[in-house]
C-alpha cells in the first residue's frame, strides 16, 4: 500500500493507540486508519458529549502547524481515487482526508494528537458533517460578538451585560426587560 503523499514510500504497520492498529509512512509519519479497525477501536472507547463553546475556543488556542503534505490532495491507498477533505478551522486551519471508497481516513503527521486533544480522535466523521460544521461556525460567531462586547463596553460592564442577558433569558417576562431596555435607548435620542 502507497502513501497518499509520498508515492516513493510504502506504508508499514503500526499501532496508533492500544488496541488500533493502522499503516503509517516511514517518510512522512502520516497514518491511515481502515475503518474496520477504527471502528473496532472505537467502539470500545467513551464517547464523549460536546460543549461546542469548550471545542471553539480549544480549537482557537490550537498551536499547531501542518506538515507541507497537508496542503497535497491525497489518493486513496485502497482504490486510488480522490479522497474528500474535511477542513478543520484551527489558527492554521489544516486538512483530514477520508476515502469515498471504503470511508477510510487519512492523517498527516499530527494531526491524530491534535483531535485527540480535543476529543474527536473517537468522532472523526464529525468532522465531515456539514451541520456540525455549521454549529460550530454559529458558536464562532457568538465568541466573536462577545469579544466585541467586551471591546466596545469593556470587561467591567460587559460582564454585566452578559449577566444581565443570561438572567432575562432564563426570566418567563425576560422580554419585558429587553423591551424597558429598547426604550430607554430610544428616549434617549
Amino acid at each position: 500500500m502507497q502513501c497518499p503523499k509520498d508515492k516513493t514510500s510504502t506504508l508499514v504497520e503500526d499501532t496508533l493507540e492500544p488496541g488500533l492498529t493502522v499503516m503509517r509512512c516511514p517518510k512522512t509519519g502520516g497514518v491511515w486508519l481502515d475503518r474496520e479497525n477504527y471502528e473496532r477501536w472505537r467502539s470500545q472507547q467513551p464517547q464523549p458529549e460536546f460543549d461546542l463553546e469548550k471545542l471553539s475556543q480549544q480549537l482557537s488556542e490550537i498551536d499547531f502547524h501542518p506538515p507541507r503534505t497537508d496542503a497535497k490532495a491525497a489518493l486513496c491507498p485502497d482504490s486510488g481515487r480522490i479522497m474528500t477533505r474535511a477542513r478543520v478551522d484551527a489558527p492554521t486551519p489544516f486538512y483530514i482526508e477520508r476515502s469515498p471508497f471504503n470511508a477510510g481516513i487519512w492523517l498527516d503527521a499530527g494531526e491524530w494528537e491534535i483531535l485527540k486533544h480535543l476529543g474527536l480522535h473517537v468522532q472523526i466523521d464529525r468532522l465531515f458533517s456539514s451541520s456540525w460544521k455549521s454549529q460550530l461556525r454559529e458558536q464562532h460567531q457568538v465568541e466573536l460578538q462577545r469579544d466585541a462586547v467586551i471591546d466596545k463596553l469593556g470587561t467591567d460592564i460587559a460582564e454585566k451585560v452578559f449577566a444581565l442577558a443570561e438572567t432575562l433569558k432564563t426570566h418567563p417576562n425576560g422580554d419585558f426587560g429587553v423591551a424597558y431596555l429598547m426604550q430607554q435607548f430610544e428616549r434617549a435620542e
